[in-house]
């Protein structure tokens, strides 16, 4: 007999639990008749008659010590006995009549199916201005850019409307704690290649008096944090192809003639170009950061982190070298132009080389120091 758990993260939501929990229940017992279900309230340390309100229409309560709203999914869902899961909100923003949508689609075969706000009907001041133009649009595009594969694209990422299979998830190894588990789902299923798609469902507005869980800046900012964590090529790749770019410049504009340098395209264009390899390096290394951490890092991020402490020595003592060595040349260049009223722009040159060396080295210790805490234990 197939099987579905439907599980609700739940922070004192007792008037609008009656609704939901009749929803899910009449569904159940109606069109769901034939599949084996159970419902879990997965509370969040409620304080109001929430968990009284479940039990009475016989949910089963498990209680989350540890507070956020991917807290309470992630354990809910461990507690699950089912092959296939549905979550939503507690607090009857979604209709639970339309996860028959969501269980017809994963039947086709997908891992996941997330009930699509953008391709439904939102009700009137059931979404803020900004989270439905501008939030999750955002986040919709940089999750499709930086994983999507194929022809899986989402519209929906914060939906909390989702139907999955358990076996699948239990890959996916989510770890986060507040609202960006939303994305974080979406990511680490995308990396695993796992089949998605989405149908259309509807959202309702929050009940009257009801304060949202969500903080629009503050969540936002975890969504992009969260998403990024899984993105170290993002970082290796633009950070390439900007400081690649910025020297090709410093170079073009070193070969210039000598009356370009009171020209935008002189001693100005060098200095951005300067400035451009220093971000370059800079958005570079963020991926090296990441990577210490992420362990699913490749390429020459791994073989950085990887390095002996032989090698660490003598890689950052040569780059100290190489940075006083192009001080020094800095330094003759500019003696050899002092009686010159033109901008040496060789000068930039060697100072760009001396700044680029003393920076890896300093990233470099950076990184070995940062691999050497405990992130486990900190956490």
């Amino acid at each position: 007999m197939k099987s579905i758990s439907f599980v609700l993260p739940c922070l004192n939501e007792e008037n609008t639990l009656p609704q939901v929990l009749s929803k899910i229940t009449a569904t159940c017992n109606g069109e769901l008749k034939n599949y084996q279900t159970e419902i879990i309230l997965s509370d969040n340390g409620s304080t109001d008659r929430s968990i009284a309100i479940a039990e009475s229409y016989g949910a089963r309560v498990e209680k989350c010590s540890t507070p956020g709203y991917g807290a309470a999914l992630r354990y809910g869902i461990s507690k699950a006995r089912n092959e296939l899961i549905i979550f939503a909100d507690a607090d009857a923003t979604y209709d639970f009549s339309e996860s028959l949508l969501l269980i017809a689609e994963i039947e086709k075969g997908y891992d996941l199916v997330i009930g699509s706000r953008l391709r439904g009907r939102i009700h009137k001041e059931a979404m803020p201005f900004l989270h439905r133009y501008l939030g999750t649009p955002l986040l919709n595009s940089l999750i499709n850019q930086l994983f999507s594969h194929g022809e899986t694209r989402i519209t929906d990422c914060n939906s909390g409307f989702r139907c999955f299979r358990k076996a699948a998830y239990d890959q996916w190894n989510i770890q986060s704690d507040g609202m960006e588990y939303a994305s974080e789902m979406l990511v680490r299923a995308m990396k695993a290649n796992a089949r998605i798609s989405e149908v259309p469902i509807s959202l309702y507005p929050n009940s009257l008096g009801r304060k949202p869980h969500l903080k629009t800046w503050q969540d936002g900012m975890r969504h992009v944090l969260r998403i990024l964590v899984d993105a170290p090529f993002f970082f290796r790749k633009t950070g390439v192809c900007i400081f690649i770019a910025s020297w090709v410049l410093l170079v073009i504009c070193n070969f210039l003639p000598q009356g370009a340098d009171r020209s935008l395209i002189g001693i100005p264009a060098m200095l951005f170009a300067l400035l451009g390899i220093v971000i370059g390096q800079m958005i570079w290394s963020t991926g090296l950061f990441i990577s210490i951490k992420d362990k699913s890092g490749q390429g020459i991020y791994l073989r950085i982190i990887q390095f002996s402490e032989d090698t660490l020595l003598w890689v950052i003592l040569g780059l100290l070298a190489v940075s006083l060595v192009a001080l020094g040349l800095l330094a003759l260049n500019w003696i050899s132009h002092s009686d010159n009223s033109t901008f040496p722009r060789t000068a930039i040159i060697f100072l760009a080389v001396s700044i680029d060396a003393l920076v890896a080295a300093a990233h470099l210790f950076a990184a070995h120091l940062l691999k050497r805490i405990p992130f486990s234990d900190a956490s």
